[in-house]
């Protein structure tokens, strides 16, 4: 069965596991390997116990009682597109093995409906320029590019995308 749902402190050892392949996926050869290799572990089993301690968690989507990915989402930060009450995809990530599989699509799709739910009248989503794959997706769902910056990542600037979504607000 395929679900969307909060995750759960059981959830903890997959998603961070999710994470570090999922970064080591899309970054390998955007970022030096040792510092690819630190940051992509950056958000293990610690991160996440802290995160369910705060009572926080983030929405996963599950096929046959394993999660697959998960978005991390919330409020914007920084850039205002527009002067809306839009909310942020901090991190949508998929194993690997489930990528191209529609699960990612159906993960946005939900994320951007608990957004929508909690008041939002649109998304936005920042990826490095580079990710050539996390930006072909995001142009695929509709997403407009409505601002460029720079990131930090490990002492290094790498250029990044903001990728927008709108909608009429409930």
């Amino acid at each position: 069965m395929l679900q969307t749902r909060w995750s759960r402190e059981d959830d903890v050892p997959r998603l961070a596991e999710i994470r570090r392949m999922a970064w080591t996926h899309a970054y390998t050869g955007l970022i030096p390997a040792a510092a690819l290799a630190r940051l992509a572990s950056e958000h293990g089993m610690g991160w996440w116990l802290e995160r369910v301690e705060e009572g926080q968690s983030a929405l996963v989507i599950e096929l046959a009682d394993t999660v697959q990915g998960y978005a991390w989402i919330g409020k914007q930060r920084g850039l205002k597109v527009n002067g809306d009450a839009r909310g942020e995809i901090y991190e949508l990530y998929l194993d690997p093995a489930a990528q191209g599989t529609g699960l990612g699509r159906k993960l946005f799709a939900s994320a951007r409906a608990r957004l929508a739910e909690a008041g939002f009248t649109g998304v936005v989503v920042r990826s490095l320029a580079e990710n050539e794959s996390g930006c072909r997706f995001y142009r695929a769902l509709g997403g407009q590019e409505v601002g460029c910056g720079m990131t930090r990542v490990d002492g290094q600037w790498l250029p990044e995308i903001t990728f927008s979504w709108r909608w009429k607000a409930s």
